[in-house]
């Protein structure tokens, strides 16, 4: 057994056992004493190095691979060798591996784990051994965790159904829930969900790690999931389970299912809403366009695309607008056009956001029997344009001049990830909009030129909201999550917008300034909860001491040796 709690470490682990445990592991800085108490001597270089010696070198050789999936697998072993070194280093340097640990270059992690796999992390649940999920999450490994991110791979990022390979998700999502939210990373646990897949590249490569059969669905598929959450409530009655990137068919569905079961959310459907709500709320000091006034189309109909439409039309219902005038102000486009009255097989989470074909009936389109994204920006005049279809170059240059055309300040969001899959470059958007859109973005792009000068492009990223909303739910104890609390972090992270002082400035604060800004949001996301009611034996003034005592900086500590537990 090890302890990580006070100002030292205590653990009964010694020579390559410790050096092989990646959170207690510190490499070369370990100390004299340290390396006398451990058995340590020979078995490391003789030079004792400091945690700020040690990131350096790491990035200096970071810097020396040729590509970023070269750099992402150096990270991940890293991180599976010396955790607080992994840490220090992406705290101290989120701009620049922000977009390695995670998007983009997580998609193409996914798409080769299989060949990138060294050392497992997280747990792979498959069904054949359904009936073991209670021994497994039993482990005495994971007494301490609080947190969980889970996918089925169904869904990753904009690239599909990734089997197995789905699992760089959760890992990446941790990664950032310790490196932006301070959870410490041995309370965190990914897991992925593996029921299957139907990629037949998947299933034909001999080095594929999954299981290998075609994706099970229907009841089967939920009587797995039911097992998995019974076991999670069981083993961790107060964890925090995250879904991620699941098929839009199972998401809304799963999230609804189990919400108020333990404390739980769906990135994609509601992170991502609350970070579009916050751009679009930041957009508004600049455009001076109320939101009573906005007019949305959403391009990608799906459970993100509606939860997006949601939030932003509780907002609007939080503004002065009746439900029913808010829904009206949502043009959603999928696959089969516009979504209006009389479509069948529409999900239920699209219902709300149908269009009355009697008020479309003088609009001109190209084609009579579908209403696409062109025919709604002409007709409608959105003032507000919002990608998440994974479908490159959606937002094409007719469509982009046309919202120009009708708006001054247009405000543009292609924010399907990875690179490859964003509907415009923020370099065709300012071009065809003469440097007049508000740009956010799913990944990182280079900087635009505007006005002669250059200009970062705002990530509209997820990375803002979760692990804000997770540190502050479990900071406070939170009983559930609310649609309540997304919006407040939406709006905690609109306040902190530079565009406030300065219409000039950036919608959103920089990425380096990630791990203040999921401190905001947790306080924001803390004391809703508290307002409504999901905090108990909490006075509201001590909320914020709470999650700064939560938030976890990677240093290291002495350690002292206890002797092994005796069988």
């Amino acid at each position: 057994m090890s302890d990580t709690s006070g100002s030292f470490a205590t653990t009964a682990l010694s020579g390559y056992e410790l050096l092989a445990d990646p959170q207690f592991n510190k490499g070369t800085a370990f100390s004299e004493a340290e390396r006398d108490a451990f058995d340590l001597h020979g078995l490391l270089p003789p030079n004792v190095a400091t945690l700020d010696e040690q990131v350096s070198r790491r990035l200096q050789a970071l810097r020396g691979y040729e590509t970023d999936i070269e750099r992402y697998a150096v990270l991940r072993e890293l991180q599976d060798t010396n955790e607080t070194l992994f840490y220090a280093l992406l705290v101290g340097n989120l701009e620049e591996l922000l977009p390695i640990v995670y998007t983009p270059t997580v998609g193409a992690g996914c798409q080769q784990f299989s060949r990138l796999f060294r050392k497992p992390r997280g747990l792979f649940l498959s069904i054949p051994h359904k009936a073991r999920i209670d021994r497994i999450l039993a482990q005495p490994r994971f007494d301490k965790v609080e947190a969980i991110v889970v996918t089925d791979g169904e869904r990753i990022l904009g690239l599909g159904d990734q089997g197995a390979g789905g699992m760089g998700i959760p890992i990446g999502k941790l990664s950032l829930y310790t490196g932006c939210g301070g959870l410490h990373p041995a309370t965190t646990l990914p897991i992925l969900l593996d029921v299957g897949t139907d990629n037949p590249d998947c299933l034909a490569d001999p080095l594929y790690v999954g299981w290998r059969n075609e994706r099970v669905r229907g009841q089967a598929y939920d009587d797995f999931i039911e097992a998995f959450v019974s076991a999670v409530v069981k083993r961790w009655p107060r964890v925090l389970l995250q879904w991620e990137d699941f098929a839009k068919n199972n998401a809304t569905r799963m999230l609804e299912r189990y919400r108020d079961r333990l404390l739980t959310f769906n990135d994609d459907v509601q992170g991502t809403a609350a970070v579009a709500t916050g751009a679009l709320l930041s957009a508004i000091n600049v455009t001076g366009v109320p939101l009573t006034e906005q007019r949305v189309a959403v391009l990608g109909a799906g459970s993100a695309g509606c939860g997006i439409a949601g939030l932003i039309r509780a907002a609007m219902r939080d503004a002065g607008l009746s439900d029913r005038e808010a829904a009206t102000r949502f043009f959603m486009v999928d696959r089969d056009g516009l979504l209006v009255e009389g479509m069948t097989g529409l999900a239920p989470f699209q219902l709300p956001f149908l269009q009355n074909k009697q008020a479309l009936g003088d609009w001109k389109l190209n084609h009579p029997d579908k209403i696409g994204l062109l025919d709604v920006v002409r007709n409608a005049h959105p003032t507000v344009l919002i990608g998440v279809s994974g479908q490159a170059g959606a937002f094409s240059e007719p469509i982009v001049r046309a919202m120009a055309e009708c708006n001054k300040r247009p405000v543009i969001f292609p924010l399907s990830n990875p690179t490859s899959r964003e509907e415009a470059t923020p370099a065709d958007i300012e071009a065809w909009t003469e440097g007049r859109a508000l740009i956010g973005v799913g990944s990182p792009f280079p900087p635009i030129v505007r006005d002669g000068v250059r200009f970062k492009v705002d990530q509209t990223n997820n990375s803002y909201i979760f692990p804000g909303v997770g540190l502050g739910a479990l900071a406070v104890g939170a009983g559930r999550i609310s649609d309540g609390m997304f919006m407040a972090a939406a709006k905690a992270l609109a306040s902190s917008s530079p565009a406030r002082n300065n219409p000039k400035h950036n919608l959103l604060p920089p990425v380096s300034a990630l791990r203040e800004v999921a401190l905001t949001v947790a306080l924001a996301v803390a004391i809703q909860a508290h307002k409504e009611g999901l905090v108990t034996d909490i006075p509201i003034d001590q909320i914020e001491q709470r999650i700064i005592a939560r938030m976890w900086t990677p240093r290291y500590v002495p350690y002292r040796r206890t002797a092994a537990a005796t069988v």
